[in-house]
């Protein structure tokens, strides 16, 4: 194989009460990449569609997911990127994940698959450091490893793959705003009190535990932030307008997707994420933003190989 084709797809992570280490992956959106050998070694970015992103290997997140990777296993040639952004950057829907991990998936493809999924986490991390300060795997996890994700531990890492009711659905709102992850970060507090971090880990826990069982009450019960949504919903035009008509239209839970400005919920059934999604657009149209809309399953793949030769 010397050339590969890629779905890279986007991603929802913290999910109210997981911040940066719980994460799912969605299907309809994502992005398309080209990796192919050539005799130049290194990594070279020819080509970027459809975002203003830097081609410059060390500027680019997925170019410095890739030399990680090249760095602890080298070889005697290079590689040749090419990016068709379906994901808008600073959307909040895992658009450098998409990029970082798809950049380690298809070179480890190309060489032969020396490497799992599980083991490119750590590659594909180096590149959200770039984009955001920090690196960090509740997203990257679920777009390689498909599905929702639990991070243990980022250092190492250690992430564990949850399972999921087959029913569940996201609905997801864009707004056409730019927030980046650093500024997001930045208005969060150091320190918290001791009761919202007990509260938030019971939270956390009682969501898995709903996963593992289907038990969409429990799921419903756990979806609340009580440390990161108070001081980041007030960056997003209109998200209490949006919660509450997502609640409203039948919707188990809705919070901010990753640092926003994306807004998402999570319902039990196409039908309901379809009402949810017409709440929110409905809501939506009174602000004067261009916004997007999503309705998807929960992807259970990941990574996506389009075509190879």
């Amino acid at each position: 194989m010397n050339e590969i084709k890629l779905f890279c797809p986007a991603s929802v992570a913290n999910v109210s009460c997981g911040f940066d280490v719980l994460g799912f992956c969605l299907e309809p959106i994502g992005d398309e990449m080209v990796i192919r050998k050539t005799s130049k070694k290194g990594i070279h970015i020819i080509k970027i569609e459809g975002q203003k992103l830097p081609l410059e290997t060390q500027k680019n997140v997925a170019g410095v997911a890739a030399l990680a990777l090249l760095e602890d296993h080298p070889c005697n040639y290079g590689f040749e990127i090419e990016i068709y952004k379906g994901i808008k950057a600073g959307s909040g829907i895992g658009s450098s994940a998409a990029s970082s991990a798809g950049a380690v998936f298809g070179i480890n493809e190309l060489m032969g698959k020396p490497l799992s999924r599980n083991e490119l986490i750590k590659y594909a991390m180096k590149g959200e450091k770039l984009a955001s300060g920090s690196a960090h795997a509740d997203n990257v996890s679920p777009v390689l490893l498909g599905g929702f994700t639990l991070v243990r531990c980022s250092k190492t890492p250690d992430i564990i793959a949850l399972p999921f009711p087959s029913e569940l659905y996201a609905t997801v709102i864009h707004p056409k705003i730019e927030l980046r992850t650093s500024d997001a970060r930045a208005v969060l507090k150091k320190k918290i009190y001791l009761d919202k971090a007990i509260e938030q880990w019971g939270n956390l826990a009682a969501l898995v535990s709903g996963l593992y069982t289907n038990n969409f009450d429990s799921i419903k019960n756990s979806l609340v932030d009580v440390i990161i949504e108070p001081h980041r919903s007030a960056l997003i035009p209109g998200f209490q307008e949006l919660k509450k008509v997502a609640i409203e239209s039948g919707a188990l839970g809705c919070g901010i997707s990753g640092s926003g400005p994306s807004v998402f919920a999570l319902s039990k059934g196409h039908k309901t994420a379809l009402e949810v999604q017409n709440g929110m657009n409905n809501t939506y149209k009174k602000f004067n933003i261009e916004y997007e809309l999503h309705l998807s399953r929960i992807n259970p793949k990941g990574i996506q190989i389009i075509s190879s030769k």
